[in-house]
């Protein structure tokens, strides 16, 4: 097991490797195996690289996340930052911003709609969260399912078991008819992500329920 300034270390290396961010900005704090990350930067966007940084470092068991967005260089107000919103999206995302319902209030960006896929909506938040100013992002999108077969409980369990960073011997599947839901425990945070979102690429999926423990907590 790794101490916890073998850890600190790693997950502060990994963020310097991430040019978007400025490591100097940000401050790591480990105990066994928790990770609390403070610091503030000047957009969301580098708030989620910064934990998806720590992720993946072998021994994260939980991420606490206390940055702040600093706006005071940036400062833009919300029908500006709506306005900025609706071009990305036309840009990124062509006839699917459509179907994005969007609002702004006090530099927090509030998506709702619904598309077919996960992978959309995550874009979609990907593609705002670039945006300068923005303090954060309350996605509500809603996947609609194209479901016309039953989903195979057998079908996610067999996916989840080919996938080598994850121990599936410790996950149990429910499926209610397009909503998924794992139970069970895993070792590090890693695990519970990619779970997830091997359980998202699942077509007809409409919803994942991940109520999975890291093992440090369980």
């Amino acid at each position: 097991m790794k101490t916890n300034e073998k850890l600190q270390n790693e997950i502060q290396d990994a963020i310097k490797w991430e040019t978007s961010l400025d490591a100097f900005e940000i401050s790591v704090v480990v105990n066994d195996g928790v990770v609390t990350l403070t610091g503030t930067v000047d957009s969301s966007s580098k708030i989620v690289e910064a934990e998806n940084a720590a992720k993946k470092v072998s021994g994260v068991k939980v991420i606490i996340e206390k940055m702040e967005v600093d706006c005071r260089h940036v400062c833009k107000k919300d029908n500006e930052i709506a306005d900025e919103v609706i071009k990305a999206l036309k840009l990124n995302m062509t006839v699917l911003q459509k179907k994005i319902v969007i609002k702004v209030h006090r530099g927090w960006i509030y998506l709702n709609g619904t598309l077919d896929w996960n992978y959309q909506r995550e874009f979609a938040n990907k593609v705002v969260s670039d945006i300068s100013g923005v303090k954060g992002i309350i996605n509500n999108i809603k996947i609609k399912s194209e479901l016309k077969d039953p989903i195979e409980k057998q079908t996610i369990e067999n996916i989840l078991d080919q996938n080598w960073t994850i121990n599936y011997n410790t996950i149990h599947v429910d499926v209610l008819g397009c909503k998924v839901t794992l139970i069970g425990t895993v070792d590090y945070r890693y695990e519970k992500d990619e779970a997830e979102r091997v359980a998202w690429n699942i077509p007809g999926i409409c919803d994942v329920d991940n109520e999975l423990t890291i093992k440090y907590f369980a």
